[in-house]
């Protein structure tokens, strides 16, 4: 039986070139509070596989987004508030985007990769994920802030300790480090939304002095209402701009990268992560592969 997250690309295993069979049971199918993982979708597999970024509007509920902004707009202006190891995007309502089932979905295709540890298991099963949350943080930009200052690109030409890279092969990629934007108020046309360079997470050149105007036409957004996730890796060429909208950007950031790699010097509180389903407690285990498995 083949699995739902993805096709079946020849990848070797460590076992003398014999192919990854990959079956759902290699892949944890539903979230920490039992829902269902949502897989991506053929078209937009290829959306972001073909971008290096990809969009999807309106996930979450108006009582979520209601909860969500409040909790963010409290951290940001009251932190003295909460207690010191709750001080975090992980700390309140937004610590169910963590593993937020289409967050999951995106993860199990782009980052996640079924191999095992050379000890026959391979590296998720149903009571832990095949990736790491290696940094969670918010924007709360009221008008005026924010600056342009694009970075990365050439993903594909990376080797991996970089981990700002992107790798392919026909019917598999492996995006790296990602980041996963959830966008907590709308962001319309003109606003400020996070900017990229479509395509530069494959590009063999390197980018034309006009890739340093924001407002060069190489460069792309996005608008979308209140509750979207925009994914994209950072291997692509992305930027910042400045905020203009009457509303604050109110925004949670978290980024994964694979169990045995890291890039950002970040730890969560012990004390939140142990107060986290069990399931979800898997997302901080140390950054090795060898045996690296609960369950």
């Amino acid at each position: 039986m083949t699995s739902k997250f993805g096709s079946e690309p020849f990848m070797f295993n460590k076992d003398l070139g014999r192919p990854v069979k990959a079956t759902d049971q290699h892949f944890t199918l539903s979230d920490a509070d039992g829902s269902p993982v949502i897989p991506l979708t053929q078209e937009q597999k290829y959306i972001f596989d073909t971008k290096g970024w990809l969009l999807i509007p309106g996930v979450l509920s108006s009582d979520q987004l209601d909860s969500m902004q409040e909790f963010i707009t409290q951290l940001h202006t009251s932190p003295e508030s909460m207690p010191d190891y709750k001080r975090s995007p992980l700390g309140g309502s937004t610590q169910s985007l963590s593993d937020h089932p289409i967050a999951l979905g995106f993860l199990n295709e782009f980052v996640y990769l079924p191999y095992t540890d050379g000890r026959g298991r391979p590296l998720a099963n149903q009571d832990c994920y095949g990736y790491r949350l290696e940094m969670s943080a918010y924007r709360y930009r009221i008008k005026g802030q924010g600056s342009f200052g694009p970075h990365n690109g050439n993903g594909q030409m990376r080797f991996p300790g970089d981990h700002h890279r992107y790798h392919c092969l026909p019917g598999k990629a492996n995006a790296g480090l990602v980041r996963a934007i959830w966008e907590l108020m709308p962001v319309n046309e003109g606003d400020g939304g996070t900017i990229f360079i479509s395509g530069s997470h494959k590009s063999a050149f390197t980018a034309p002095e006009s890739a340093y105007d924001p407002n060069s036409l190489l460069w792309e957004t996005y608008t979308c209402p209140a509750g979207s996730v925009l994914f994209f890796s950072e291997a692509v060429t992305h930027s910042a701009v400045t905020w203009n909208a009457a509303h604050p950007r109110i925004a949670v950031l978290n980024s994964y990268n694979s169990i045995g790699g890291r890039w950002h010097n970040w730890e969560p509180h012990p004390r939140l992560v142990a107060e986290m389903p069990p399931l979800r407690q898997t997302l901080f285990r140390s950054v090795h592969v060898s045996e690296n498995l609960v369950g």
